[in-house]
């Protein structure tokens, strides 16, 4: 692991010593500058070091490996996020104010259409890395998850894809998604669904070609 990786995943710790600090700050002086600067340190300060992380290494999608002398930009903004990980109630406010949390995944660099309705308890792990178009459903308990991790016997293998899902489509409680998977638009995936990755679901595959 790299220097870098290794500050890097200081940063959940740090980040929350300064949440900390700042409820202390109001618990020694109420008012509403503790409150906003609370605000800004759980809303802003991720998302402004992430933007600048990934201005400075950028992240490519495909195959790479994270044990090694490169540091890996995806380690990093893994990091970055995984204060919302674990605290997934933090996202969830923002769920229940239609727009807002479409509008907190473009700032992360995802792609997010027009009236997509999330339900209150899903997972998007790589934030940056979500295509979505208009008026697609999203249900209960759906996870993303664009990135897959698998141990070699030298290393450890890490694979980046973005996930896709087209327009108008309906997405069931409980389907996962992996690196690089797409849905057709106006598609229905069913409760439940476990999708591969680079799986390509609901388009119609062209019949084979007939031998005369």
């Amino acid at each position: 692991m790299t220097l870098i990786s290794r500050l890097m995943a200081v940063f959940p710790a740090f980040t929350m010593s300064l949440w900390l600090a700042c409820i202390l700050w109001f618990g020694a002086a109420p008012g509403p500058i503790p409150v906003v600067a609370l605000l800004a340190a759980i809303y802003l300060w991720p998302l402004a070091c992430f933007r600048l992380h990934h201005r400075v290494y950028g992240l490519k999608e495909g195959a790479s490996h994270l044990a090694g002398d490169d540091y890996s930009p995806w380690w990093g903004s893994h990091q970055i996020q995984l204060v919302y990980i674990a605290f997934p109630s933090i996202e969830m406010g923002l769920r229940m104010v239609p727009g807002l949390f479409s509008f907190w995944l473009r700032l992360w660099g995802s792609k997010i259409g027009s009236n997509v309705y999330w339900t209150p308890q899903i997972e998007v792990v790589d934030r940056g890395l979500v295509e979505i178009g208009d008026n697609v459903v999203v249900g209960h308990r759906v996870g993303f998850y664009s990135h897959l991790i698998k141990p070699t016997k030298k290393n450890v293998l890490l694979y980046v894809k973005r996930i896709k899902i087209g327009d108008g489509a309906f997405i069931g409680g409980f389907t996962g998604f992996t690196p690089g998977v797409e849905i057709a638009p106006g598609a229905v995936v069913p409760m439940d669904t476990r999708l591969q990755p680079r799986e390509r679901y609901g388009f119609d595959e062209p019949e084979p070609e007939t031998k005369t």
